[in-house]
């Protein structure tokens, strides 16, 4: 009864914040698996009203210049009006003033049919959200608007072009409105829409109206997007062929015409699951579809209540179900429940509802793994389980990580893979000199290094993954990966420097140096070994580029050498104590290409070169 009432007090948190918008992790988790549903349902053929003029490749060349002069874009509105659209979208910013003579004929041109043109929303680096539980409640709210000349927008409607992107680039949604602190817009597609259908967009319960048609939004009014495929599967047309008057008057009758760039190189691209470089006019052209057909992804207020109900008791019903049955029954009627939730999922999306798949997963894993994992440790004995650890700590050779195999004896025997921030450090010229050390004296030299490395590194909250003769390798990011492992692991390179440096002073030694490579990524992790050998391993490409990195600093005269990766996740700050030189693009051993590298020196190596 503890396991029910913690797994549904568990599902209502998520229920609530779901509800709310307000679980961007799970956000994440749920792009890529509508991706994967949008692949599964496959392309689709849309619905027929809305046609693409492209400014494209033999446009910007019949042209002469991208972006095109005003003088064509006056040209091929007025081609484009001679087809009689129902309307035309103009996908272009018109902000800064062009000729006069330009701009006039363009401004004609616009008068010449239905046309709406685009303005911009500009957002501070955090964009916010109108609070509150008013009608306008998540409105995105603009710093300010970029808006086309006043000559223009006296002959045309206006219409936001933003699009609301995951954070892998992908377009999941376009608002329909848009706030400042002083007014409030529509996007272009709704506007293009609304002068087809001639009805103006009423807002409502979580929804907008134009005329008849009930347009289902998610929270702030987004409608959200369902790709019909890659680029060309929404009809288009080029630019230039409308100029030279070779396009058929049928083709572009009665349709909305989206004209914008798909140049190459012009930048206006997104990646979609069917195309990883869509032109954004197709995305606000399936936008556009969306709002005429009715054929955008169902995801408003009652969706996000059925994936808050499903969240609540998926999870309870799991843990119900392995309480029942500790044994094969109740493993199998376990994935019976979860193998029917998928099923209907699935056939939820591909009838236009998209209900959450994150969310559900995501509240129902945590109780049923913890609960399944406590029902199979119940019956243990403490000394078995002492007995255990010990043998544990006994094989492992990591001794930064003990610690944890402390508490779970089963750590990586499933290899992982995740971002970490790997270190090496390496002596120099230590071969030769061991030679003539003789074996006491270098044991008292590599303890004392071991020593410094292991003290640096521990209070980096790094761990030696292993000590290999006269260095070592250093990873940060097990055993659970953390937001501040490039920054621990920046500080621990800087202090090794600076304490390295120290070192060998104090020692008087100068027949000997040392060198650091240092690179964040993704990484292998995995326990190699069987039975009394057993060590933790850690292997791929982001280890191979931190130890080639300590190659690329000696051949500069550097004593550490930085991935752009990684100054990159952990930022400059730590750096400030000395130099940072770069980018360079550093040519790697067994490496094709080239990385954007940096070199980093101490204040005083500077001011003594």
């Amino acid at each position: 009864m503890v396991a029910l009432v913690l797994a549904g007090a568990w599902g209502l948190l998520l229920a609530a914040g779901h509800l709310r918008g307000e679980l961007p992790v799970l956000e994440r988790l749920e792009a890529t698996l509508t991706d994967f549903r949008l692949l599964l349902r496959g392309e689709r053929q849309p619905a027929g009203a809305v046609a693409i003029v492209a400014i494209d490749d033999a446009t910007v060349q019949r042209a002469g210049r991208f972006p095109v002069p005003r003088a064509v874009l006056a040209d091929l509105l007025s081609a484009i009006a001679s087809h009689e659209p129902a309307v035309t979208a103009l996908d272009v910013l018109l902000v800064d003033e062009g000729p006069a003579d330009e701009d006039r004929e363009l401004a004609e041109a616009l008068a010449g049919s239905p046309t709406v043109i685009a303005g911009a929303a500009v957002f501070e680096e955090m964009a916010q959200t109108t609070p509150g539980e008013g009608p306008l409640a998540g409105v995105p709210v603009a710093a300010r608007l970029l808006l086309p000349r006043q000559s223009f927008l006296d002959r045309a409607s206006l219409g936001i072009v933003n699009v609301a992107t995951d954070r892998n680039g992908t377009p999941r949604f376009v608002p329909m409105l848009f706030r400042t602190s002083d007014r409030l817009e529509i996007s272009l597609p709704l506007r293009a829409a609304a002068s087809a259908l001639g009805e103006e967009p009423v807002l409502g319960d979580g929804a907008l109206r134009l005329g008849e048609r009930r347009i289902a939004t998610d929270i702030g009014y987004r409608l959200p997007l369902a790709f019909f495929g890659g680029r060309g599967t929404i009809p288009t047309f080029s630019a230039a062929d409308l100029l030279d008057g070779t396009v058929a008057p049928e083709a572009l009758r009665g349709q909305v015409v989206v004209v914008g760039a798909t140049v190459t190189g012009g930048g206006d691209v997104f990646p979609t699951p069917f195309d990883p470089v869509l032109p954004g006019v197709e995305v606000i052209a399936t936008a556009v579809s969306h709002l005429i057909a009715g054929d955008a992804l169902v995801r408003d207020r009652n969706v996000r209540r059925i994936d808050a109900a499903i969240a609540v008791v998926l999870p309870m019903v799991l843990v119900a179900l392995i309480g029942w049955r500790r044994n094969v029954i109740g493993i199998a009627a376990v994935g019976a429940v979860l193998t029917v939730w998928a099923i209907g999922n699935v056939a939820a999306f591909d009838t236009g509802y998209w209900l959450s798949a994150a969310v559900p997963l995501a509240a129902a894993a945590p109780p049923a793994l913890i609960y399944g994992a406590a029902q199979l440790l119940q019956g243990r004995q403490r000394a078995t389980f002492f007995e255990t650890q010990s043998a544990m700590l006994q094989r492992i050779q990591a001794a930064g990580l003990s610690q944890w195999l402390a508490r779970d004896p089963d750590f990586l025997s499933e290899p992982v893979r995740q971002d970490a921030a790997v270190v090496f450090v390496d002596l120099s010229g230590f071969t030769g000199l061991s030679e003539t050390l003789g074996p006491v004296a270098t044991r008292e030299l590599l303890d004392s290094f071991y020593d410094l490395v292991d003290r640096e590194v521990t209070a980096c909250h790094g761990a030696v993954t292993s000590f290999m003769g006269d260095g070592a390798m250093i990873l940060f990011g097990l055993p659970e990966p953390t937001a501040g492992d490039a920054a621990n692991a920046a500080e621990c390179a800087v202090r090794l420097c600076l304490r390295l440096r120290e070192w060998l002073d104090r020692r008087g030694e100068t027949r000997i140096g040392f060198k650091l490579g240092a690179h964040f990524g993704s990484v292998v992790a995995s326990r190699l070994g069987r039975g009394s050998n057993q060590q933790i391993a850690t292997t791929g490409d982001t280890v191979n580029v931190a130890s080639r990195l300590m190659e690329f600093a000696k051949e500069n005269g550097a004593e550490l050498a930085v991935s752009e990766d990684l100054l990159r996740e952990a930022g400059r700050t730590t750096f400030d104590r000395g130099t940072l030189d770069g980018p360079a693009g550093a040519h790697l051993r067994g490496r094709a290409g080239t990385l954007s590298v940096w070199l980093w020196r101490p204040a005083r190596q500077n001011q003594s070169a």
